[in-house]
């Protein structure tokens, strides 16, 4: 449950719905149901794929886990921090990944799905999730988080016009700054297991 919390948090459908809703065609709902089921299906294939392979791509490279987790815990805790005063992140896309928008037909896989929920804070969650995992229940059980946030993620773009009605900007803010505190304190905790390990001396 906990896993499931903090990947609904650092995937954050609800930031993703102002770009959605602006760059949807009202005029063909056959063409906004396609972006949301690609966007859906992407999130889910990156971090399926990330957590399967996160951890050996990190071997290659010579990268500790501990040193991950440290480095994870930091990107985690300044996305939280972004969030808590309702901003979007930098780390999810800069300002001219954000202008590009006006130039993209299909925004379904980048930026919707890549960086701006599946970005590279959701992927560090998701292989530091993975390390902690040693046994094949608990594999099946992190695959089927991942589906149920895209499941969540798919039902948040099928309601976006109705969810901007009935919460309104304030209504995202609280929202966003919500996930922004459940982020940050992910991040805390990633920061301060990963010093531990690499610092035992400290504990």
């Amino acid at each position: 449950m906990l896993l499931l919390v903090g990947l609904i948090a650092i995937v954050n459908p609800l930031g993703a719905l102002p770009v959605f809703l602006s760059m949807s065609d009202k005029s063909d709902p056959d063409a906004d149901m396609r972006t949301i089921n690609r966007a859906a299906v992407s999130v889910a294939l990156i971090l399926l794929v990330s957590a399967w392979t996160g951890e050996a791509l990190l071997r290659f490279f010579g990268i500790t886990i501990e040193a991950f987790r440290v480095g994870g815990g930091l990107l985690i805790l300044l996305m939280g921090i972004s969030m808590l005063h309702g901003q979007q992140s930098h780390v999810k896309h800069c300002p001219n990944e954000a202008d590009a928008l006006e130039t993209k037909e299909d925004i379904s896989v980048v930026p919707l799905a890549i960086p701006l929920m599946a970005g590279p804070g959701a992927i560090s969650l998701v292989i530091l999730d993975a390390h902690k995992i040693s046994t094949w229940g608990g594999e099946v059980l992190l695959a089927l988080a991942i589906l149920a946030v895209a499941v969540i993620i798919w039902l948040v773009l099928l309601i976006a016009e109705k969810m901007r009605d009935k919460l309104g900007i304030i209504g995202l803010n609280i929202a966003t700054r919500i996930m922004g505190l459940i982020l940050a304190a992910i991040g805390v905790q990633f920061i301060a297991d990963g010093v531990k390990a690499l610092l035992p001396g400290l504990a």
